[in-house]
């Protein structure tokens, strides 16, 4: 992936979460380097403002101490991210900065439809070199299947 990206890109980087982002999170308002405490539906503990935040950035409530109990602590890392996933866009209007949770969230369909495609060549492979893919065969017919298949004797 570095291939694709312009060689002054760290220089980009660097001015999109620090110039013109002041080093927060676009998107939920997190610090970037700050150490915080999180919890897993996304809220977390704003050390400056003395109060929990939603996902957004938005004032939450605080938490019962049940929800303290999977309470983890993070060090926030901002990121530019590309809006719509090219690299070679280096348009201000496409690049915000992101910490790693919303950076996370906003790349979510992109690699749920890689991971798709990673399923997709590996299950074709699978018929190149084995055969049809079969689900419902038990065990013991595919790989009777496969034997044969591999052992021209057989046939």
């Amino acid at each position: 992936m570095r291939g694709f990206y312009p060689s002054d890109w760290p220089q980009i980087s660097r001015r999109v979460r620090f110039e013109r982002a002041a080093g927060i999170c676009q998107t939920c308002g997190r610090p970037h380097g700050m150490t915080i405490r999180c919890l897993p539906d996304g809220r977390w503990f704003d050390p400056t403002r003395h109060t929990w935040r939603n996902g957004r950035g938005r004032p939450a409530r605080w938490p019962v101490l049940e929800e303290t109990v999977q309470m983890r602590q993070t060090r926030i890392v901002l990121a530019a991210a590309h809006l719509d996933h090219d690299p070679s866009n280096n348009r201000w209007r496409n690049l915000k900065s992101l910490c790693q949770r919303c950076h996370m969230i906003h790349d979510r369909p992109y690699h749920l439809a890689q991971r798709r495609i990673t399923y997709l060549l590996r299950r074709a492979l699978g018929d190149l070199f084995l055969g049809p893919y079969c689900t419902t065969a038990p065990r013991s017919v595919r790989d009777k299947i496969r034997t044969n298949n591999n052992n021209p004797a057989a046939r």
